[in-house]
């Protein structure tokens, strides 16, 4: 995925959170993400893998995979989670992990009525989201808010957007690709992009790892 980010020789990259959580190579995308984005957020999964969140807020196999990251984080990279903030401002817009108006209480938005109440929460004309793993783009004109997730979106005037970008592993939208988001501020373009990847290996990592075998299986399914 970072090949294809590359490619399209981006001003400047940032993350949304959860370096880390169910994968088996933290270390790993943490130390190759530092060096190459401009700006990041802190993820429920990045508090939880440093002790900084209850694990009683998470199922069972994301209890596990929390406990086993500690584990297995560096000095240094647990140092870099626990020095992110819960909310940006960038370029005109805001990056927070889950929801601009409680962005350390961890709400999933995934309805219109979720969103048109987050967006009382910002100034910005857009918003960039994670948390659900599940992309898509609301957007709010004469307060009526609307939902679509064409891969494609031009950004108008006088209207408002909270973006959901797609995550890179265990999708949940029956997508098993990687997944990013381009956002052109000159263009005034946002575009989803979606990317096979080596899904074998990733399975793998996970169960040699010792990690609970769904985590493995279910990045299959994109769910």
């Amino acid at each position: 995925m970072l090949a294809d980010v590359a490619r399209h020789k981006p001003a400047s990259i940032v993350c949304l959170g959860d370096f880390v959580g169910y994968g088996a190579s933290p270390n790993e995308c943490i130390d190759r993400l530092r060096p190459m984005i401009e700006h990041a957020v802190v993820g429920n999964h990045d508090l939880a893998a440093i002790g900084k969140l209850r694990l009683t807020y998470f199922n069972s196999n994301a209890a596990a995979a929390a406990l086993w990251t500690e584990t297995a984080l560096t000095p240094a990279n647990r140092a870099y989670l626990e020095a992110l903030p819960y909310s940006v401002r960038w370029r005109d817009t805001l990056l927070v992990h889950a929801s601009p108006a409680e962005p350390e209480n961890w709400h999933y938005v995934l309805s219109p009525v979720e969103a048109r109440a987050e967006m009382d929460a910002y100034e910005e004309s857009v918003c960039f989201i994670g948390h659900s793993h599940y992309p898509g783009v609301f957007d709010r004109y004469d307060e009526r808010v609307r939902y679509t997730r064409t891969p494609e979106i031009r950004i108008e005037r006088g209207h408002r957007y909270l973006v959901n970008v797609a995550s890179v592993g265990q999708p949940r939208d029956g997508d098993p690709r990687a997944g990013y988001l381009l956002y052109d501020d000159m263009e005034r373009v946002l575009r989803h992009v979606r990317l096979e990847y080596d899904l074998a290996g990733a399975m793998k990592r996970i169960i040699d790892a010792g990690l609970p075998r769904f985590l493995a299986e279910r990045l299959q399914w994109g769910e």
